[in-house]
């Protein structure tokens, strides 16, 4: 059975509340994954419209970003390095122009942003994997533009994995406007085409559809991506989109199940977003407390069989 070996690092966020950590914090964080054997972190944006998690030249050029207090891209490089983790460097997202059609600003301002990167950390021990973090759920011609461009010259200043955890355009978010089973494998084979031999991996989000189909999602993803010689992992979302409000740990029941569906797909490995505010003994969330201590009961009696 599969278990969680990796999880986002989530400091720039869209829609869940900062924990406010400093270095200690985050140290007994670290602390806490590897003791339940995590040995992957991915940031999920180094830097997101005018925030940054590292003091990026580039981006007070660019975008004018705000000043930056604590440098998070060294800190988790030293965290990861203690903890013997990889740590994979999740790329810039305006929030604006590749939405809004301009894909090629959005490359540019990416280009030369981990450009910079490389320039500061691209020696640390622990850097093992490129996140390409602009989550898309369908096939859209100027974001493989965006993706080809990217993925090229990565691979030219670093030959280390890429990563993507694209979206199911499903119920749970999208309601009336979601694409069926057949329209996602239709748009999904379009896009693996185009992505083979540039992206290395894929980690599907596994919270947009019912549980009850889940599987079938799983699996169409697993062989498309194996058409195309693209890795599969599994993004096993550990918070819970049932729930009236955004967003709560999600109950040990559906991880689990998401987590034995994953496994049944033949995926390589499970990673989630994300452990620091929904599954971690250090959370602001107290049900999160529990969700790791039943999660470490559920590896205690696998480790069993």
């Amino acid at each position: 059975m599969l278990s969680i070996t990796g999880t986002f690092l989530d400091e720039i966020t869209h829609d869940i509340p900062a924990q406010n950590w400093g270095a200690a914090e985050w140290a007994k964080d670290f602390d806490a994954m590897q003791a339940i054997g995590i040995d992957t972190v991915i940031l999920i944006r180094a830097g997101y419209q005018q925030y940054a998690t590292f003091p990026s030249k580039i981006l007070r050029e660019k975008v004018r970003s705000f000043p930056v207090y604590q440098d998070l891209v060294d800190l988790f490089l030293s965290q990861a390095e203690r903890c013997g983790m990889i740590f994979y460097f999740g790329t810039y997202d305006s929030g604006d122009y590749w939405q809004n059609g301009n894909y090629e600003k959005e490359a540019d301002i990416n280009r030369a942003f981990c450009d910079e990167f490389i320039e500061k950390y691209g020696h640390r021990k622990a850097f093992g994997g490129w996140y390409i973090s602009h989550e898309i759920s369908v096939y859209n011609n100027g974001m493989m533009k965006v993706y080809e461009t990217l993925a090229n010259h990565l691979r030219n200043l670093k030959k280390v994995p890429i990563l993507i955890s694209p979206y199911i355009k499903g119920v749970k978010q999208f309601g009336s406007e979601a694409i069926s089973l057949e329209q996602h494998q239709k748009e999904w084979a379009s896009v693996f085409a185009r992505l083979e031999g540039l992206v290395d991996i894929v980690a599907f989000q596994d919270g947009n559809v019912p549980l009850e189909v889940l599987g079938d999602y799983l699996e169409i993803n697993k062989k498309l991506a194996d058409r195309h010689h693209i890795r599969s992992w599994s993004n096993v979302e550990s918070f819970d989109r049932d729930m009236p409000i955004k967003f709560p740990p999600i109950d040990f029941r559906k991880l689990r199940y998401k987590m034995e569906q994953a496994a049944s797909s033949q995926v390589e490995k499970l990673i989630t977003f994300e452990f620091s505010h929904f599954m971690s003994p250090n959370s602001i969330y107290h049900s999160a407390h529990h969700l790791y201590r039943r999660y470490c009961d559920w590896l205690q009696t696998t480790s069993k069989l």
